[in-house]
């Protein structure tokens, strides 16, 4: 009998808790996802002119595209002009290390390209890039 008491008082020594692993793992999930940077895409798929110095941008938060027909699109959302300058002051305040880059359409005008430039320079923002395909 002693010795069948024995060995139960064995079998609770020698499990192992899991609970502190479970705390870790959950720790390192949350840190990972607090300091994650999302992609934040234009909401339209833009063709882009091809140019022979395209140079990756690293860090562009504030994606701004340009349709063929000139629409100005800011988070999946058709912006109009005149409000572009508060949207980009409201993205560049959640991230201001963050910079503009303008995604133009090949057919898009010139016109609209420079007022969207004008209005992220009035925004603060004077970091300003073109996409182009390499």
């Amino acid at each position: 009998m002693k010795q069948h008491f024995q060995n139960l008082v064995d079998e609770e020594e020698a499990t192992i808790d899991l609970t502190p692993m479970l705390d870790v793992v959950f720790i390192m999930l949350i840190f990972f996802i607090v300091t994650a940077s999302f992609v934040k895409e234009a909401g339209i798929d833009v063709n882009r002119p091809e140019a022979a110095t395209a140079v990756k941008k690293d860090r562009a938060n504030i994606l701004i595209a340009i349709s063929d027909k000139n629409e100005i699109w800011i988070n999946k959302r058709r912006i109009d002009e005149r409000a572009v300058q508060a949207n980009i002051e409201r993205l560049y305040a959640e991230n201001p290390q963050g910079s503009v880059v303008i995604q133009a359409d090949k057919k898009a005008t010139t016109e609209t390209l420079i007022k969207v430039m004008d209005a992220s320079r009035s925004a603060g923002v004077f970091d300003v890039s073109i996409a182009a395909q390499e």
